[in-house]
């Protein structure tokens, strides 16, 4: 499988696209030179309301929406950590040491929030989930320094190696090999991606890692509450240090200096990557170019088409998303059973898809096509389940209702990707909307194939005069003469039809 990312910068925005063999898997934007309150981010707050009734607090970090920090997320060693702040701000000339700071009570599972904080309380805290629709950001107190191999956890002791690491031997192995090295005071986590990884390399991450921790507390003695301590590497570098894999083919930067950026934060983590970096320098923009812009506009409308006329359509609400899953006037079979299950396991590769593609999380409701048999609803279940265990996010899946929906839950730590795909009409002027007009050769393409595979070649197809100068320019290099090699269908300019109407007609 061969990955590429592909980075858009402007001056007010950074968009970073992932493909998986030449197809839009992922879509991330991130705002640049402001505070977007990302995930990882670790903010000197102040208390601003306890709520007792849900065991929470909310908290000032800067966002115009007071951040929720609940009793659970503290952490046990809550309290060890508000004893090092308090030490840290009030002797800015001297940096506190972790294991020369007395350890508190743990906080337990089981308590009350009013317990341990009150108003006007301040603390050390970090972004677990960015703020989404009315919400503010979601907020924790166990404080941690991701990396590319290990994270690095303040406070905590012990090590801890990913579940998804199998051979017990390679597990022991990591796990003894970071009690050996790791400081005093810390915890790790050991993630996937450090199977099999050499010693020099972890132990030059763990330093690197601790050297951040450093510096935020370093700011920290400089800051006043409520103010930014330490800030996430951008989403290019995070998306870099969670998906990169010897199947990156290339990493294309239309920008020299987050082209400098990346290529330097490379050399610190695979240094034998740093060859897959490159500077774009066309003069067609650079979504165009590796066309995400098409795949753009076509998997982020409202309605998404799939193979033999099937199509979901994807609404969003406050509390949920909702996928209604459509086979369209065509069939693949006759029979209806053995139809409605087919274009189910088809939505279900889209559905999947779009889930990763948009970023969607929270609670996903799937209206699949009514189907009688047990054993096909178990096969669309196991499918599904198969088809997610990919998905980096956090997801439950659980099988079909009477009703024949599917419940989804997938974690949400930021909001979903959202696009405006629609276009202004060119006939009324913008008093109505049609779909995107990129798209519309590849429509009539659907088209052909069907018609093709009910009637096999001398088709001819009637196209507006407008449609039909479009598709016929270039002529060897030309989409009608495509079709005509391909499914031997002609191409016919009529000047009745609407501009975006087709025609088939029988050769005679």
């Amino acid at each position: 499988m061969k990955s590429e990312l592909i980075v858009d910068v402007h001056p007010d925005e950074i968009s970073i696209a992932l493909t998986e063999d030449d197809r839009l898997q992922e879509v991330a934007r991130e705002k640049r030179n402001q505070d977007n309150f990302a995930v990882g981010n670790i903010y000197y707050g102040r208390v601003k309301k306890v709520m007792p009734a849900l065991n929470a607090v909310f908290v000032d970090v800067g966002h115009e929406k007071e951040a929720f920090l609940h009793y659970l997320d503290l952490g046990s060693q809550f309290r060890t950590l508000q004893s090092f702040v308090t030490k840290a701000v009030s002797d800015r000339r001297k940096m506190p040491v972790i294991t020369k700071t007395p350890k508190q009570n743990e906080v337990g599972k089981e308590g009350q929030i009013a317990e341990v904080l009150k108003v006007g309380d301040t603390l050390l805290v970090q972004v677990s989930k960015e703020p989404i629709n009315t919400k503010g950001p979601r907020l924790t107190a166990e404080i941690s320094i991701a990396g590319r191999n290990i994270v690095l956890i303040p406070f905590s002791d012990g090590v801890m190696v990913s579940q998804k690491i199998k051979r017990e031997a390679e597990r022991q192995r990591l796990k003894q090999l970071m009690l050996s090295i790791k400081p005093a005071g810390f915890g790790i986590i050991v993630r996937t991606v450090a199977e099999d990884k050499r010693v020099a390399e972890l132990d030059n991450e763990l330093r690197l890692l601790v050297e951040r921790w450093e510096q935020t507390v370093k700011t920290l003695q400089q800051k006043e509450p409520v103010s930014l301590v330490s800030e996430e590497m951008g989403r290019t570098l995070g998306i870099i240090r969670d998906v990169l894999s010897p199947d990156f083919t290339s990493i294309q930067i239309n920008d020299q200096d987050i082209y400098d950026e990346v290529r330097h934060y490379l050399q610190l983590i695979a240094p034998e990557s740093t060859k897959i970096v490159k500077y774009y320098k066309g003069e067609q923009p650079i979504f165009d170019h590796f066309d995400i812009t098409r795949q753009m506009k076509t998997g982020l409308g409202r309605t998404v088409g799939f193979k033999h006329g099937g199509y979901l359509i994807i609404d969003k609400t406050e509390a949920l998303f909702s996928i209604d899953v459509n086979s369209g006037s065509k069939k693949i079979y006759e029979d209806q059973e053995q139809n409605a299950f087919q274009f189910n396991m088809l939505a279900a590769d889209e559905l999947v898809h779009q889930l990763r593609l948009r970023d969607i999380g929270g609670i996903i409701i799937v209206d699949f096509i009514d189907m009688d048999s047990k054993e096909h609803q178990q096969q669309l279940y196991d499918y599904v389940r198969k088809l997610m265990e990919r998905d980096r996010a956090k997801h439950n899946v659980l099988p079909l209702s009477k009703f024949g929906l599917m419940q989804i839950t997938r974690q949400r730590v930021r909001p979903a990707v959202e696009m405006q795909v629609e276009e202004t009409c060119p006939t009324c002027g913008g008093k109505g909307k049609i779909q995107p007009s990129i798209l519309f050769t590849d429509q009539i393409q659907e088209q052909i194939i069907h018609e093709y595979e009910q009637h096999g070649r001398g088709l001819l197809l009637h196209l507006h005069p407008y449609i039909y100068a479009y598709v016929t320019r270039g002529w060897f290099n030309s989409i009608a003469f495509q079709w005509r090699r391909q499914f031997g269908v002609k191409v016919i300019e009529n000047q009745s039809l609407g501009m975006l109407e087709t025609r088939f007609i029988a050769e005679k």
